[in-house]
């Protein structure tokens, strides 16, 4: 009798991880928008207020899943000015909704979504990467390492500049917890360490612990694929939330069951 033989568990899949950070997205974002209004509303008690810090705490890893798959995606993506144009395209599609349900008004100038963050972090990796593929540029020679190494330090400060004057959503912080795991990305474990303490001295986000603890178990495949609808929830949950809003508004308004 042939013996049976178990496959061995080799880890989380990059679309797993995706969809993980789509949850915890959607949990911070109804506390942010939905909760936030009725505690504004109706008075914040206790109860409310702890539900709504858990449910904040909890979204805070989405936003490391999502960096630390921009650059894995910069890696293995087939087309970078493909990848590069689809951020930006849901950059601005996803403007709209955002400003609607973060700030109830369809242009809010002072704050832009997290698909400008990470359009900004890609433009400046794809930089880095044109910097060390020059002809010129990409010698062992000092005066060769300089220049590299200042152009390189020019695209990254940039990049945490255009972040900060647009207002993009984590601001030149989050440009700078992107680029962190981008140069160490061929040593995991220090990617995986110095992404989480960039979160931490950057940010403050010590939350952030499960995102890297989940990024550990990451084994290095894509998963099923489901491109478009990672891309199209962020939009379409905005939207949601927006008229989830209004709705409860309405209802808070107009009947006394909801009172």
């Amino acid at each position: 009798m042939e013996e049976i033989r178990r496959e061995k568990w080799q880890g989380i899949s990059g679309s797993t991880l995706k969809l993980i950070a789509v949850l915890v997205m959607l949990t911070d974002h109804i506390a942010a928008t939905v909760l936030l209004q009725m505690a504004q509303r109706d008075g914040a008690g206790a109860e409310l207020a702890r539900i709504y810090d858990l449910m904040r705490d909890i979204g805070r890893s989405a936003f490391p899943i999502y960096c630390y798959m921009l650059v894995e995606g910069l890696e293995h993506t087939h087309s970078r000015a493909g990848y590069a144009a689809r951020l930006c395209l849901f950059a601005l599609i996803s403007e709209i909704p955002f400003d609607l349900a973060f700030y109830g008004q369809l242009f809010y100038p002072g704050h832009q979504n997290v698909f400008f963050t990470l359009a900004i972090a890609l433009g400046s990796m794809m930089g880095l990467e044109a910097l060390q593929k020059h002809r010129v540029i990409s010698g062992k020679d000092a005066p060769d390492r300089l220049i590299r190494g200042l152009l390189a330090l020019l695209d990254m400060a940039g990049a945490m500049a255009l972040a900060q004057f647009l207002g993009a959503d984590y601001s030149w912080a989050g440009v700078a917890c992107i680029l962190v795991m981008y140069l160490l990305r061929q040593n995991r474990g220090a990617c995986l360490v110095m992404g989480y303490l960039s979160f931490l001295l950057l940010l403050g986000e010590f939350e952030t612990l499960p995102a890297f603890l989940l990024l550990a178990l990451y084994r290095g495949k894509k998963g099923f694929s489901a491109k478009y609808f990672f891309y199209a929830f962020y939009p379409v949950h905005l939207i949601l939330l927006y008229l989830t809003c209004i709705l409860m508004n309405l209802l808070l308004q107009n009947s006394v069951f909801f009172r």
